[in-house]
C-alpha cells in the first residue's frame, strides 16, 4: 500500500491517525481497508514527506470513479500551550507543549507545500450517496511535481454498502456560543453581518451530527466569573412597565428557522439560573423608561423578584414555543454542574419554576446521584467518570457529558490523545443506551470564565486553563465560515457507528450486536474499560458492515 522512492515518501492512513511534524507515522494495512452506508462519509489520510533541501510545490491529483464525491483538505498543525492536565493516564499521545495536527483547511490541489523533513497529511473526504452502485472502489492520491511525473502516490478501497443510515436517534448537542463568533469578527450581536455567520456556523453544526441547540433566550449563564460578564446576546428582546413585561420574540423566530432548515430537531433552552449552585438571576437587558438596563443579573437573587420575572416570562415563552411548533421539542435547564454543596439552592431554584415547567423536559449537567434520589433531575446529564451509580440504578433517559475533568480513563476529544479515544464514545452511548450527549464547547473562544477573548488560532487551550480541544471543535475561518478539525470529523464518525448499530439492531437484536461488538474482548465494554486500537474501531466496523450486506 505503500509507494516510495529516495525522495519523497507517502503512507496510506486511517482517519484514526495524528500525524506529528517530526515523527514518521507507521501504516497499518489492518486500518485502511475501509467501507461505509450510504448518507456517511468516510475518510482516510495520506501522510507525505520527501528529504530535498528546500520546499516544493506539488499537485495533488485524485484517481478515482468516485472523484466526483471525494473532498480533500490538509492537516494544519496548531500550537498547544496546554495538552494535558497533570492528572491524566497513559493513553495520550504526548504531554508536552508543541504543535499539534487537529485543523483541516480547505487546498488549492495545484500548491500543495511540501516541506523537507516535515512529515505532513492530507485529509481525504467520501460522501456515500444513494446514486453510488455498491461495490469496491479504489480512491489513488498523487503527487504530481512540475514536470508532469507522479513523484508519490496511494491507493485505497472502499466498499460502498448499498444500504441507508437510519436517522439519528441519539441527541446531542455541542454548546453554541453565538457571543464568541461576534467577538471573534468584531460584527455587532443580531446585526445582519451577525445572523449570517451564524448561520454558517449552525449549517455545519446540523451536517455534523449535532441536532440539538443551545438557545440563547438572554445570555447564557456559562462559563463567567461571578460579578462578571458575557457579551450580550438575547434573543427575546423585553419591555418592563409598571412591573410587567412585554416580549418580543421576532428574533427567536428567525434563530428557529435557521436551526431547522439546517436540520435541527430539538432547542435547549439557556439556563435560567447562574451555574455552579444556582444562587443568582442570568444577565437579563429590559427596555424600561426608554433605556436599556441590566435588569437581572448578579445583584438578582435566584428567588424573590426574579420569580415574579418568570412567572410572567416562562407562560410567554412556551406560548411562542408552541406557536413554533417545537414545544414538544424543547428542553430547560436549571442550572450547571450543581455541586452536592448546591442542593438546597438548586432545589429552591427549581421549585420556583417548576409550576410552569411541568410537563416539560428538563436536563442539567450534574454528577452527584443524590440530586435524582432527591427527585430533583428526570433526564440527569452525567459526567463519563460518575456515571457509574446511575447506570447500576437504571436510570431511564440517561444522558452523558465529558469535559475537561474527564481526563483519566474515560474517552474525551483532547488534541494530545488519539483519536481512538473520541471516536470510542459512539459504541459507549450505544451499549448503554444513553438518550443524549452534552459537551460545552462548539466554539468557545474565551479563556476560562470569559475574563477575555482569544484567537483559538493560536490559543487552543483557553489561557491555559483547559487542554488544548477540550473548548472548541470549529475554527472562525477569515471567509466568515467555519473550518473543521480532525476532533469533528471523528466525532462525526461516532455519531454514524451508533446509527450504523441502530441500523443492525433492527436485524440482529440489541444483545446479538452487544455480543458482536465484545466477542473479541477479555473484558465488556463500559466508559472506563474500552478497546484502544484503531484497528477494533475499524475492524468491528467493517465487521457490522459484512453482517448488514446479509439483510440487505
Amino acid at each position: 500500500m505503500e509507494k516510495q522512492n529516495n525522495y519523497y515518501r507517502m503512507i496510506l492512513l486511517s482517519s484514526l491517525n495524528k500525524v506529528f511534524a517530526d515523527e514518521e507515522p507507521l501504516f497499518f494495512p489492518e486500518c485502511c481497508r475501509l467501507s461505509g452506508l450510504y448518507g456517511e462519509t468516510v475518510s482516510f489520510q495520506a501522510a507525505c514527506s520527501f528529504t530535498g533541501n528546500e520546499k516544493e510545490i506539488l499537485r495533488v491529483d485524485i484517481s478515482s470513479a468516485l472523484k466526483k464525491y471525494i473532498r480533500i483538505r490538509q492537516v494544519i498543525s496548531v500550537p498547544s500551550a496546554y495538552p494535558a492536565h497533570v492528572k491524566r493516564d497513559s493513553n495520550y499521545l504526548r504531554y508536552t507543549p508543541g504543535l499539534y495536527p487537529d485543523l483541516l483547511r480547505n487546498l488549492d490541489p495545484d500548491e500543495f507545500v511540501l516541506l523537507p523533513g516535515v512529515w505532513q497529511s492530507l485529509w481525504i473526504d467520501l460522501s456515500l450517496t444513494h446514486d453510488i452502485p455498491g461495490g469496491v472502489y479504489p480512491i489513488t492520491v498523487s503527487l504530481i511535481n512540475g514536470a508532469e511525473l507522479t513523484v508519490a502516490s496511494v491507493t485505497a478501497a472502499i466498499e460502498v454498502i448499498p444500504a441507508s443510515l437510519p436517522d439519528q436517534e441519539l441527541i446531542h448537542t455541542e454548546w453554541f456560543h453565538g457571543d464568541c463568533l461576534a467577538d471573534y469578527y468584531n460584527v455587532s450581536v443580531f446585526s445582519e453581518e451577525h445572523w449570517h455567520i451564524l448561520e454558517n456556523f449552525i449549517t455545519l453544526y446540523g451536517k455534523k451530527g449535532m441536532n440539538m441547540i443551545l438557545t440563547p433566550i438572554f445570555t447564557p449563564p456559562l462559563d463567567t466569573a461571578r460579578g462578571g460578564e458575557r457579551t450580550t446576546i438575547q434573543l427575546v428582546e423585553i419591555t418592563e412597565e409598571n412591573n410587567q413585561y412585554q416580549f418580543d420574540f421576532t428574533r427567536l423566530k428567525r434563530w428557529v428557522a435557521i436551526c431547522k432548515a439546517s436540520g435541527i430537531k430539538y432547542f435547549e433552552m439557556a439556563h435560567l439560573f447562574t451555574q455552579w449552585g444556582a444562587g443568582f438571576a442570568p444577565k437579563i437587558l429590559v427596555m424600561k423608561n426608554g433605556e436599556t438596563v441590566r435588569r437581572f443579573g448578579w445583584h438578582t437573587p435566584a428567588i424573590g423578584e426574579y420569580t415574579c420575572f418568570l412567572n410572567q416570562f416562562l407562560p410567554a415563552l412556551k406560548e411562542e414555543l408552541k406557536i413554533l411548533g417545537i414545544l414538544d421539542d424543547t428542553w430547560f435547564h436549571i442550572s450547571d454542574e450543581p455541586r452536592s454543596a448546591h442542593l438546597e439552592s438548586y432545589a429552591a431554584a427549581r421549585e420556583s419554576v417548576m409550576s410552569h415547567l411541568k410537563g416539560c423536559k428538563l436536563i442539567d449537567a450534574l454528577s452527584e446521584y443524590t440530586f435524582y434520589e432527591a427527585g430533583l433531575s428526570e433526564r440527569p446529564v452525567c459526567a463519563t467518570d460518575h456515571i457509574e451509580p446511575f447506570l447500576q440504578h437504571g436510570v431511564p433517559h440517561l444522558w452523558s457529558y465529558y469535559c475537561t475533568a474527564q481526563c483519566v480513563g474515560v474517552a474525551n476529544r483532547f488534541m494530545a490523545m488519539p483519536s481512538e479515544r473520541n471516536r470510542i464514545y459512539g459504541i459507549q452511548v450505544y451499549k448503554f443506551g444513553i438518550e443524549g450527549i452534552l459537551h460545552w464547547g462548539f466554539n468557545f473562544y474565551n479563556s476560562e470564565y470569559s475574563k477575555e477573548h482569544i484567537n483559538p488560532y493560536l490559543v487552543t487551550d483557553s489561557g491555559g486553563s483547559f487542554p488544548s480541544g477540550d473548548a472548541f471543535l470549529v475554527y472562525p475561518g477569515a471567509d466568515k465560515n467555519p473550518e473543521e478539525s480532525i476532533r469533528l470529523m471523528v466525532l462525526n464518525e461516532a455519531i454514524q457507528d451508533h446509527r450504523a448499530l441502530k441500523l443492525l439492531e433492527q436485524y440482529i437484536g440489541r444483545e446479538a450486536v452487544i455480543k458482536l461488538l465484545e466477542e473479541d474482548l477479555s473484558e465488556p465494554i463500559t466508559f472506563d474499560t474500552y478497546p484502544k486500537s484503531s484497528a477494533y474501531l475499524t475492524l468491528t466496523r467493517n465487521k457490522i458492515n459484512r453482517t448488514l450486506k446479509q439483510y440487505i
